[in-house]
């Protein structure tokens, strides 16, 4: 039987394909948009939606979120409180496996604003459905936590998902580069890459994480050339030039994903700047971007650099990058960084953790956590606030200036809405600008820009630029045989005032064609696909993880990675 569904009357934007608000219709035919419906149609057999009033986006795509894994779980632990004492909604969300429809066929209506940093894999599912969210890419996980987070992102609904695999402090790739073995390496990354039905690649401090393993007073450093503590000729220069040639070689739909060295620290754009530099002529996604844009002033003082690296991007069309916005409130700090979040704990003498996972993580990579709070009377946390805004206010091209909080660094995934609103609106602006540390604001441009952003470029950040930089080529727009992820606002909202209670409250949204939002309510529930990058096995590649495993693993290598009917059944992604 055919699934057929039309959308009318709406006011459309689907950048990606030129559409700037255009009145049309929308079709859907077996979960996905057509062109037109199929000829001798009975009538009844399609379901309409009038769309009067409202406006028409594609389903949004979060292009760094960390939502899964050994360490979101170890996150969930530390703020057991919240789950303990956290309330769904005003009727609670079902806590076992996500049924279809919703017990009752009863609706549950969610406030977006509200919600647990951590929340569980099924709360997950249904509070991105009830922002207008389809698509979210976990941004840092390490090889031998690949098969959990596909449990996991498989036990998460309405989410089609994908995650980035931890390669560039891993201990073997490092052995092979200082080997001077780049074919190796890359060889044993795209193994990595297969075995675990990972999407891309992320490098994370590079050599500053295999450094501090080796010399723990060392937790960065002090520049691209400086030698990896414990080898000869590996320098984080040269691990980001493996990066960008494993994404080549290995025809990864996505840039290698870089957290830069030195993140957080006074001056750091230099070393952004650099690491831009080493791989001029080559795509790259930064991550976070805000935590890596700070200059430096008297006595160190940390300045805002944001124009700076938005005047590099607008010159340089294959670097992208997200921004991980920093939002007031709680938040919990997350990171493949170890090193990092080992001397915030320092700094801070908040409870942490920092414990690798295994033998295998210890030589692949940590993770970090800490819980934070960003308050609008602190120095740094206004001026970080503030230099988020200002690197997407500034930047002449949306499509690779992209919408995140890398949550929950930043904040929850759920403070979009009032992002958005930031963004649309220099009036809101200036109000919390008026309620932030007035020093920050003096060392930064954001109380003089005036742009103010509209629903079409919000399509373009939080969209289809994302599906773009992703290389989705389904997602993130309307096009006909796109995926029919589409999300559906009240405009009256946005009209009278309100963009941020459009935007936590859509009307409408629908999933490959399934209607999981209706009337503002959540009605029901879908499983996501899993996405991975096609590349596949290789007799070099297997050579050296067998050898790995032979000498370090605490199991069989058999035991790793995903079964190949697994792999069959995830959604393999080309690059075009």
């Amino acid at each position: 039987m055919t699934d057929m569904l039309r959308i009318t009357n709406g006011r459309v934007y689907d950048p990606a394909n030129g559409v700037d608000g255009d009145v049309r219709d929308v079709i859907v035919v077996d979960g996905r948009i057509a062109a037109a419906l199929p000829e001798g149609v009975r009538k009844g057999a399609v379901r309409t939606i009038d769309a009067r009033g409202m406006i028409i986006m594609p389903g949004g795509v979060d292009i760094h979120c960390h939502i899964a894994s050994a360490s979101v779980n170890r996150a969930r632990a530390m703020l057991g409180e919240e789950h303990a004492t956290h309330v769904h909604a005003a009727k609670s969300l079902p806590d076992g496996p996500h049924p279809s429809p919703l017990p009752g066929g009863e609706g549950v209506r969610l406030r977006a604003g509200t919600g647990a940093l951590t929340p569980s894999t099924f709360t997950t599912g249904y509070r991105y459905a009830a922002l207008g969210y389809t698509t979210a890419i976990d941004a840092a996980v390490s090889p031998t936590g690949a098969r959990q987070t596909h449990m996991e992102l498989a036990d998460t609904p309405n989410l089609d998902a994908a995650f980035l695999l931890l390669v560039g402090n891993h201990a073997k790739v490092l052995e092979l580069l200082d080997a001077d073995d780049e074919a190796g390496a890359i060889a044993f990354i795209g193994e990595l890459l297969h075995r675990t039905g990972a999407y891309g690649i992320k490098i994370v401090n590079p050599g500053g994480v295999a450094s501090w393993r080796s010399d723990a007073t060392q937790h960065t450093v002090d520049s691209l050339d400086m030698r990896v503590a414990g080898l000869k000729r590996v320098t984080p220069r040269r691990i980001l030039q493996l990066a960008a040639a494993a994404a080549e070689q290995l025809n990864l739909p996505h840039a290698p994903h870089v957290h830069c060295n030195r993140l957080g620290l006074p001056g750091n754009v230099e070393t952004t700047l650099d690491s831009l530099a080493a791989l001029d002529g080559r795509r790259v996604h930064l991550t976070h971007l805000q935590f890596h844009a700070y200059g430096k002033g008297d006595k160190d003082q940390i300045t805002s650099s944001a124009t700076r690296l938005t005047e590099y991007l607008d010159a340089h069309p294959l670097v992208s990058a997200d921004v991980g916005q920093v939002m007031f409130g709680n938040a919990m700090t997350l990171s493949a960084d170890t090193p990092l979040e080992h001397l915030l704990w320092k700094l801070a003498g908040k409870r942490a953790t920092g414990r690798y996972v295994s033998i295998e993580g210890e030589m692949e990579t940590g993770c970090g956590l800490m819980p934070i709070e960003y308050s609008d009377k602190h120095y740094l946390h206004s001026l970080q606030w503030a230099i988020g805004l200002e690197l997407m206010l500034t930047a002449k091209d949306p499509w690779r200036m992209l919408l995140s909080t890398d949550h929950p660094n930043g904040g929850s995934f759920l403070t979009y809405p009032r992002i958005i609103a930031s963004l649309m609106s220099r009036t809101i602006r200036d109000e919390q600008i008026k309620s932030a540390h007035p020093r920050a604001m003096q060392s930064c441009g954001l109380k003089d820009i005036t742009r103010e952003m509209t629903l079409g470029e919000i399509a373009i950040i939080t969209r289809a630029g994302p599906a773009r930089v992703l290389g989705m080529k389904h997602k993130g727009q309307l096009r006909p045989g796109a995926d029919a992820d589409i999300t559906i606002y009240d405009e009256g909202l946005a009209t009278g005032g309100d963009v941020q209670a459009m935007f936590e409250s859509p009307r409408y949204v629908i999933k490959a064609g399934r209607v999981l939002v209706e009337d503002g309510e959540l009605r029901d529930a879908a499983d996501g696909v899993r996405m991975r990058s096609a590349v596949e096995a290789g007799e070099q590649g297997s050579r050296h993880v067998n050898e790995w495993f032979d000498q370090h693993g605490s199991y069989n290598v058999s035991q790793f990675g995903i079964r190949d009917e697994a792999l069959r059944r995830m959604r393999t992604i080309e690059k075009e």
